[in-house]
């Protein structure tokens, strides 16, 4: 049986390899403005977006290069290098946006399979027929489409591949298709340069036009004045459904701006959730205890399973952003040697280990620390801070960046958390 295709964000060269490590089977990402998200896309250079499909490729894993911008007649020329460009990286499929550049890509490099944006917003058979027929070998649906219609485009186009998003953040709009911040901030979304200005808090006001008397409308306690604020998608708990209907060939995570932990949790999550499928051994609450730990607008499941109008827990009236349950406190460099702290760490706190799956992590009792397992859980404490410089701190903060000495060997990039408390920030960029 071909199981469904696990697709992560990637970011930048690390979440890159991150996301591959934690069990992700392909990854997609960009290089330039003709990506939609500009700034994961400074983030690769042309040579680290090449280390980056060869780092994939030698595991048995794909990348897909973003090409899904919405380009300008004044940018076609630039675009037609562009593709070129990134065809000699050889990725495993281009993803455009446009009829446009689906035909230019499929001309200029008919050796790169496209596959079809969530920008496009296809939403039933028709449509999904017209870029079958143009050359996109799968399509990315669009996030506000149902599990019924998934299921009538592949019935009637068995070969064209599906793919649909089940975690991640969810647009105010048809994905992308708003122009809020164009107006206030001049910062096109179709352009990669959203300043998610649905985020905001807004007041509103009533004006009378004959005496030019504005009057701000006081709003009812409790309700709220993030009125575009989507919450996040999650789709972990209905992980069964989606696959049980025959009709999703890759699962999609958004994130390319998120953090390194987010790229490594969200694969984690996720790995489990197919492979437990797989084996018949479905476990909800695990995929959400990981899932739970990230920063988030409150969690939806959205559209997939329940059709818009039915849906009335979508939006986050009265926050932006809250903590997870845990607090990164430090990640494992590559070499897996040194303790790199994210948040104040103190000899003997207790830091569980998030490792990829089916690490190998020796358990230690040592002068720097142990590491030991309880109620399933692999944990970590240090017992002293030695510094590769030698020196021995008392604590450490997110600003100190001696890499600090581990009691043992561990996988590249293991994360190491506490649990949240009060004290924290409770509105933290993704």
């Amino acid at each position: 049986m071909q199981k469904v295709e696990l697709l992560s964000p990637a970011g930048t060269l690390e979440k890159l390899k991150i996301a591959i490590d934690f069990g992700a089977d392909a990854v997609y990402g960009g290089v330039s403005h003709f990506s939609l998200r500009i700034r994961s896309g400074k983030e690769f250079s042309m040579e680290e977006f090449k280390e980056g499909i060869e780092y994939a490729h030698a595991r048995g894993k794909k990348v897909y290069a973003t090409i899904n911008g919405f380009p300008f007649n004044s940018q076609l020329s630039l675009l037609k290098k562009h593709i070129l460009a990134m065809a000699e990286l050889k990725p495993d499929a281009f993803i455009v946006a446009t009829p446009g550049v689906l035909k230019l890509a499929h001309e200029l490099a008919p050796q790169i399979p496209l596959h079809l944006s969530t920008q496009a917003n296809v939403m039933n058979v028709l449509d999904a027929q017209v870029y079958y027929d143009m050359g996109a070998v799968r399509i990315i649906t669009a996030r506000e489409i149902s599990l019924k219609d998934l299921k009538e485009i592949k019935k009637e186009l068995p070969d064209l591949e599906l793919e649909v998003f089940v975690h991640g953040s969810m647009c105010f709009a048809y994905s992308g298709r708003c122009l809020i911040s164009t107006l206030q901030s001049g910062r096109v979304p179709n352009r990669g340069s959203c300043a998610n200005d649905c985020r905001f808090p807004y007041e509103m006001y009533a004006a009378n036009p004959e005496t030019g008397t504005l009057f701000r409308l006081e709003e009812e306690e409790g309700v709220g004045t993030y009125i575009m604020n989507s919450k996040d998608l999650n789709l972990a708990s209905h992980l069964k459904e989606i696959l049980d209907s025959g009709s999703v060939d890759s699962i999609k995570i958004e994130g390319r701006t998120k953090t390194a932990y987010y790229a490594a949790t969200t694969a984690k999550a996720y790995r489990m959730a197919i492979d437990d499928y797989y084996n018949g051994t479905v476990d909800v609450q695990k995929y959400q205890y990981e899932l739970q730990s990230l920063q988030n607008r409150g969690y939806t499941d959205a559209y997939l399973i329940s059709r818009p109008f039915e849906k009335h827990d979508t939006q986050s009236l009265d926050f932006t952003m809250q903590l997870g349950t845990h607090q990164v406190s430090g990640v494992v460099n590559e070499e897996g040697t040194h303790f790199l702290c994210k948040y104040k760490t103190f000899p003997h706190d207790e830091l569980e280990i998030v490792a990829p799956l089916d690490s190998k992590i020796e358990l230690v009792d040592n002068e720097i620390g142990e590491t030991y397992e309880r109620d399933g859980r692999l944990y970590m404490k240090f017992k002293q801070l030695l510094a590769q410089n030698s020196k021995i701190w008392e604590s450490v903060h997110s600003g100190n960046v001696n890499p600090i000495t581990l009691p043992t060997r561990f996988p590249s990039y293991t994360f190491f958390r506490i649990p949240a408390n009060e004290e924290m920030d409770t509105y933290q960029k993704s």
